[in-house]
């Protein structure tokens, strides 16, 4: 009994300890930290895949448009950040990424191609920006390409599964994925 007992305050301490959610670039190298950062990131990983299940439900020129999109306005995001160039709202336009996109692709809206690469490259440019800005002691070249990589296995991640079960099936739960990432979205806000 007493062994159960002083398990309860050896857990409750490990569960004050610091998350290291994102890898150090010094023991794990600069491609590395950069593949891992978006993955740990609720908010990154929520728009990424739901930009794919909206390129997935608009189909046609959008389905690699809109990805390519993005990740070409995150690195231009990125480089910004870079160069100091100082972007206001940084954090709030990606929270509003989450909501927006979500909705996008949860009601389905039909949107022709450019017009969707154009709205997700605006919300684009502030995730890249917030990468530049949390970059640390990582090489920016190896950290960029590390986090674009991962984003576009995000992107990939919507696109399937939003053709997981094909035809209407498919893009019902695409929808309804894309809602819950929505929701999420505006959990975080909340929660922020």
């Amino acid at each position: 009994m007493m062994k159960r007992i002083a398990i309860v305050p050896a857990a409750l301490g490990a569960s004050v300890a610091p998350a290291f959610a994102h890898l150090d670039p010094t023991e794990h190298g600069s491609l590395m930290a950069g593949l891992s950062h978006p993955l740990f990131g609720s908010d990154h990983v929520l728009a990424m895949v739901a930009v794919g299940l909206w390129a997935a439900l608009l189909g046609g020129r959008a389905l690699w448009l809109a990805p390519l999109a993005f990740v070409g306005a995150m690195s231009t995001g990125f480089a910004a950040a870079l160069m100091g160039a100082p972007l206001p709202f940084v954090e709030p336009v990606i929270l509003a990424s989450i909501v927006v996109i979500g909705l996008l692709a949860a009601t389905a809206l039909h949107v022709p191609a450019a017009i969707a690469a154009a709205m997700v490259g605006f919300f684009a440019f502030f995730h890249g920006h917030a990468h530049g800005g949390e970059l640390g002691s990582a090489g920016a070249i190896a950290f960029g390409v590390g986090f674009a990589l991962s984003t576009v296995l995000l992107h990939m991640t919507g696109i399937g599964l939003a053709h997981l079960f094909g035809g209407g099936a498919g893009r019902l739960a695409a929808r309804v994925a894309a809602g819950a990432a929505a929701l999420g979205g505006l959990w975080l806000v909340m929660a922020g």
